[in-house]
């Protein structure tokens, strides 16, 4: 993601849109060239949905960056991911701009969940991820673990979050902009 942003001035949207406002891709395709996966990033139609003749024929292609431990691929279908980011107000995918780590973060970048290992699986080319309300219910993310959910930091680092993490905890670190801290329960 951040060479991503170093080369384009921002971060990928969420969504890659048609000429027609239609949801093409994910993300994960956009970031395909930046994780060792250029030749299969030229493969995609990029003008076509992730379902397209073309495109669909490239599932079985998926990085291992968006597969599951060894010990947990038989929980989820084949070429079936759990790495989404949050999206919505407040959240590091907000809109259909991808948003600077610089301006948009500014909670601070070691304070802002970027990506999240967790909620249903997905097709990997799909462009569904989780949509955060800040003034709804907190939806589930329980994953693959029993105990937690695996993390990745808008700075890059990565971490384990407990299931006891509180649900004020998580919401500071879901929102990049909000000025809440974050608990004394993150650092368990």
């Amino acid at each position: 993601m951040h060479s991503y942003e170093a080369q384009h001035g921002r971060l990928p949207a969420a969504v890659v849109y048609g000429e027609d406002d239609m949801p093409l891709l994910s993300w994960r395709v956009s970031i395909l060239p930046y994780i060792a996966q250029e030749e299969l990033f030229k493969e995609f139609h990029l003008d076509e949905p992730w379902d397209s003749p073309h495109n669909i024929q490239l599932l079985p292609k998926m990085p291992t960056t968006y597969a599951p431990p060894r010990g947990k691929m038989k929980l989820m279908p084949e070429f079936h991911t759990i790495v989404h980011v949050l999206v919505g107000k407040g959240a590091a995918f907000e809109g259909r701009k991808g948003l600077r780590f610089k301006d948009d973060f500014t909670d601070g970048t070691p304070n802002t969940i970027l990506l999240i290992e967790a909620g249903k699986p997905v097709p990997w080319t799909k462009p569904e991820d989780l949509v955060y309300d800040p003034d709804g219910p907190l939806r589930d993310l329980s994953g693959i673990f029993s105990d937690g959910i695996r993390i990745g930091l808008a700075d890059g680092s990565r971490r384990w979050v407990t299931k006891r993490v509180s649900e004020r905890t998580l919401r500071a670190a879901i929102t990049r902009n909000g000025g809440e801290e974050l608990g004394p329960d993150w650092s368990e």
